[in-house]
């Protein structure tokens, strides 16, 4: 996607994840607005500080970011477009600093989840949680930290000035960010071929494999399938999915029929379907 100068808010500071994906997806020339959190993030695309948002969803490893989906059910934002990247993680100290020497380690949760593998064979290591990857590399080259490294990407690494005391410290080399791009108008093109929809179904038994089969019998591809609680109503749940198809007659007659059988359906965005690359 080619647009100059747009405002595109991110997660974390300069160098994050979220920086990287959305240079990725809109051909590097935009203007990062940094947010500390997945709210204030939100809420800076809605008082129209930034032109889109870039929202981390899902990750291989760590899973779904079950509070995200609140978020898209509370600020109603379009999804216009989806990139996974693939995430590389080290371990960056203060430079001079040996592996034995550190005492504590400081990343965002999800990249904690993400190279549990790693930090388990350490002995004796704090882990500590922070808002950003970026963020904690920062930290210890500002406070010349001896006794604390920092989860986070190259990018941080070679900016703030920190030595990687370990390479790709991720458990699965095929690790895979999902990011949505979030906009606040609806902005569907004849290239879509993926749909982010929610709906609640009646609690009768069947009600949901009677929806999910509607998918199956119109050749939709069901690709994510995500329940979280309707707040203010204990045993009830709001379904998400992600639906694929090839021929858009199919996804229409498909949406149709679900009508019929959910309620409070809700598109939440209709785009093209992001590729994932190995790298």
């Amino acid at each position: 996607m080619k647009n100059q100068g747009l405002k595109i808010a991110i997660q974390g500071i300069s160098t994050c994840f979220h920086e990287v994906a959305a240079r990725e997806y809109f051909n590097d020339s935009i203007e990062p607005v940094e947010c500390l959190t997945f709210h204030k993030l939100c809420e800076s695309l809605k008082e129209k500080e930034s032109d889109y948002a870039m929202m981390a969803i899902e990750n291989t490893i760590a899973g779904s970011i079950l509070p995200n989906y609140f978020l898209l059910q509370e600020f109603k934002f379009s999804i216009v477009g989806e990139i996974y990247l693939p995430i590389h993680l080290h371990l960056l100290a203060y430079p001079g600093v040996a592996l034995e020497e550190i005492k504590t380690v400081e990343s965002h949760p999800m990249a904690i989840r993400q190279c549990y593998d790693f930090l388990n064979k350490l002995n004796g290591i704090e882990l500590r949680e922070s808002d950003d990857t970026a963020i904690s590399a920062r930290k210890v080259a500002e406070k010349k930290l001896k006794a604390t490294a920092a989860i986070a990407n190259e990018f941080a690494a070679k900016k703030f000035g920190l030595e990687m005391l370990a390479r790709r410290i991720e458990t699965h080399k095929k690790n895979f960010t999902r990011f949505l791009v979030l906009s606040r108008d609806e902005n569907s093109n004849g290239e879509s071929n993926k749909a982010s929809l929610s709906f609640e179904v009646f609690n009768e038994v069947g009600s949901l494999a009677d929806v999910l089969t509607v998918f199956k019998n119109n050749e939709i591809n069901l690709s994510k399938i995500q329940s979280i609680p309707v707040i203010g109503k204990p045993k009830e749940y709001s379904i998400h999915v992600d639906v694929e198809w090839n021929d858009r007659k199919h996804y229409d007659d498909a949406l149709t029929k679900v009508k019929k059988q959910t309620h409070n359906l809700n598109v939440l965005g209709e785009y093209k379907k992001g590729k994932i690359e190995y790298k």
